[in-house]
């Protein structure tokens, strides 16, 4: 079951308890650096394998391919005396323990983190849930709920109309990405004191830690933060502007990039009016300089104005839809899509974001079926190990055991 060493956490074997988006999109994120990430399904599978559409041409949903390659699938039903020991044996020989159901819900498995802990102490219990294990530990972790009761769709759509989630499940995916910095802090920590600990993430504490300047202008400054449609509270211009065949984005961030919009636009007088030559003035009085910049970007092309401006050190891009986002990153390099696994099973999934000058992320595995590894995640588990002593001493100088 060993694959090649490679990555920067290569030898690392985390047992992965969570399913849907944020604890998955976290133990991806682990395995593509190399980590032996063994996912745990009830017998009926992860949610997200019957979110359909979309699905490929073989009815396998696209929404489970996204954050689910690299891994090894073992099904295991945790009301079975069987099945329950073969969880509980990979939570004793796993590294880092990924888990998203509501808090305390493992306790009554003996899967939880002080039972982990009693033979495994340098585990690296990762919990997330919706709204943390203390007051909110009783509420569902839904991305939705999280954006309505975080005051982010209060923020999001036009001012005159209703509040609108985010088109993807930003706070899901905020708070894997939380996840798994805490979790790589905690093997720092383990590396030099030989012992785990337990790291707890939320969507709720992820979502107001990740509104930022929203929720700063009211811990900060007791300001309430309200729906601007596409504007920006604090800068202007900052946002799409019509030109002669459709709208650009233009975020001239600061007074440098706008005196550098006004000459491209052949506006200099702008740059140099007191109502907008500096950004505060601008925000002030965007009502009045939006039409003056429109009527100048109404006279060419949104690719001809993006060349220009681009070339002028002026931020601006047009509104691509996804596909032509993707093969815009295709264009400047980023190469977005790589294939997990090899041959007729190989899947196209979205590149690791991260690149490293030594260790690459890999791609060995495609999403797994499920159950597919199930027969060699048991017999592996069913083999002798190491004693303790002997693996708290691996344990100590960050070895974990490799399947």
């Amino acid at each position: 079951m060993s694959h090649p060493e490679s990555g920067p956490l290569s030898g690392l074997v985390v047992a992965d308890f969570s399913r849907v988006l944020a604890g998955p999109y976290c133990t991806m994120l682990l395995a593509d650096l190399g980590a032996d990430v063994i996912k745990v399904e009830s017998p009926a599978g992860d949610d997200t394998r019957r979110w359909i559409p979309p699905a490929t041409a073989a009815e396998v949903a696209t929404y489970y391919l996204a954050i689910n390659r690299n891994k090894r699938s073992v099904a295991l039903n945790l009301d079975d005396t069987d099945d329950l020991a073969v969880a509980r044996e990979l939570a004793r020989r796993a590294d880092i323990l990924v888990e998203n159901f509501k808090p305390g819900g493992l306790a009554r498995f003996s899967l939880d983190y002080d039972s982990v802990r009693a033979t495994n102490s340098g585990i690296i219990y990762a919990s997330v849930s919706g709204f943390g294990s203390a007051g909110g530990k009783h509420l569902p972790g839904y991305d939705l709920m999280v954006q309505a009761m975080s005051g982010l769709m209060s923020l999001t759509g036009d001012p005159a109309g209703p509040p609108y989630r985010s088109g993807i499940s930003v706070f899901d995916v905020i708070a894997g990405l939380h996840t798994t910095i805490g979790i790589l802090a905690a093997l720092n920590h383990r590396t030099w004191t030989g012992t785990g600990q337990h790291v707890e993430a939320s969507l709720m504490a992820s979502a107001l830690s990740g509104m930022v300047n929203q929720t700063s202008a009211y811990a900060a400054g007791g300001v309430v933060p309200f729906r601007m449609g596409n504007g920006h509270p604090s800068l202007y211009p900052y946002e799409p502007l019509p030109t002669a065949d459709g709208d650009l984005i233009v975020a001239a961030g600061n007074d440098v990039q706008f005196c550098k919009l006004c000459e491209v636009l052949g506006t200099p007088e702008l740059a140099a009016d007191p109502r907008f030559a500096r950004n505060e003035d601008r925000t002030a009085n965007r009502d009045l300089l939006r039409p003056l910049l429109a009527e100048r970007l109404a006279s060419r092309p949104a690719t001809e104005w993006f060349a220009a401006l681009i070339e002028a050190g002026v931020p601006c891009g047009p509104i691509n839809t996804v596909d032509q986002g993707m093969a815009f990153a295709a264009e400047i390099g980023l190469d977005p899509v790589v294939n997990a696994g090899r041959g007729p099973a190989a899947i196209p999934t979205i590149r690791h974001p991260l690149t490293f000058s030594a260790t690459a992320p890999r791609y060995d595995l495609p999403p797994p079926a499920l159950d597919e590894h199930g027969a060699e995640i048991r017999a592996w588990l069913s083999a002798p190990t190491p004693d303790q002593a002997s693996r708290d001493q691996a344990t100590s100088r960050g070895q974990g055991p490799r399947i």
